[in-house]
């Protein structure tokens, strides 16, 4: 049942002690997903939408413990178990507007009963409400769809012409880093999924010109970190936690080495601002 398009914009557990994130060579193409569940029913059919193997389910029991989710980890998407809802479930709900880059997802059984949640996830802006006995089998694929991470790599799978990337390896790489939506991306990793060494790859990557892998990497988390700095619910240090930064000094220094920006300054500057920012002096190490 589609409430909203895909209009976010572009490019998880007991939250009061989540798990430890996957390693770095699980997380590309892992979304984390944020649950708000409290009956039984939408338990059992959260459990069988998203195995663990596929998806890292964050489970919060209260309206803080799910804000707090957002805060501790790359959330993709939320769902919200709106079935027999009370005040702690729209409480919950009303976080779909101080974290508009995250899908929330209502999840009801088809009763005449449930069109005042209905309508209450579509004030909220839901992406979307999966209804129980009906979108069982395709839950996971309606809410991964539109996770952040599925928009993010749609957005850029193809790296930008400016910034000269048309070898196979170095297309091949960019779209490995860019898989992983602003998580950290350790070269090691990169030259192992690509079956190469690290000095070939380093080497190859800025042949002819190009900027260098390290800072492309930067470059792509910057843009992860834009994003995510659009959220109401977020300061920069939230941003830096998330997406995995020491600190949001160590944010705030890589934003103005990568694209010659303050860190405040994200929020306001789209992709392609960052990416002109970058090709104007700032894709080379220098010295």
């Amino acid at each position: 049942m589609i409430i909203a398009s895909e209009s976010v914009p572009q490019p998880m557990s007991d939250a009061a002690s989540p798990p430890p994130p996957p390693s770095q060579s699980q997380q590309g193409g892992i979304q984390s997903i944020a649950l708000f569940v409290h009956r039984e029913r939408a338990r059992a059919l959260v459990k069988a939408a998203f195995p663990r193997r596929r998806t890292r389910v964050l489970l919060a029991r209260t309206p803080a413990d799910f804000d707090a989710v957002f805060k501790s980890t790359l959330v993709d998407a939320a769902v919200v178990d709106v079935g027999s809802a009370h005040e702690d479930t729209w409480r919950a709900a009303s976080l779909a507007r101080e974290y508009p880059s995250v899908p929330f997802f209502g999840l009801a059984a088809l009763r005449a009963a449930e069109g005042p949640a209905l309508a209450q996830c579509a004030s909220y802006e839901f992406a979307d409400v999966l209804v129980e006995g009906v979108d069982d089998g395709a839950a996971r694929e309606i809410v991964t769809h539109l996770g952040f991470t599925a928009r993010f790599v749609r957005a850029l799978r193809e790296p930008p012409r400016a910034l000269a990337l048309a070898t196979p390896l170095q297309r091949q790489a960019w779209r490995f880093v860019v898989s992983h939506a602003g998580r950290p991306v350790r070269t090691s990793t990169l030259a192992e999924h690509l079956e190469v060494t690290r000095e070939h790859l380093s080497r190859s990557f800025a042949a002819g010109g190009a900027p260098n892998l390290k800072r492309i990497i930067d470059l792509v988390r910057i843009i992860a970190a834009a994003e995510l700095a659009k959220n109401p619910g977020y300061d920069l240090r939230d941003v830096a936690a998330v997406l995995g930064y020491a600190s949001s000094s160590h944010l705030a220094s890589t934003a103005s080495r990568i694209v010659g920006t303050r860190p405040a300054s994200l929020a306001r500057l789209r992709t392609v601002d960052l990416i002109e920012r970058f090709v104007r002096g700032h894709g080379r190490s220098r010295g």
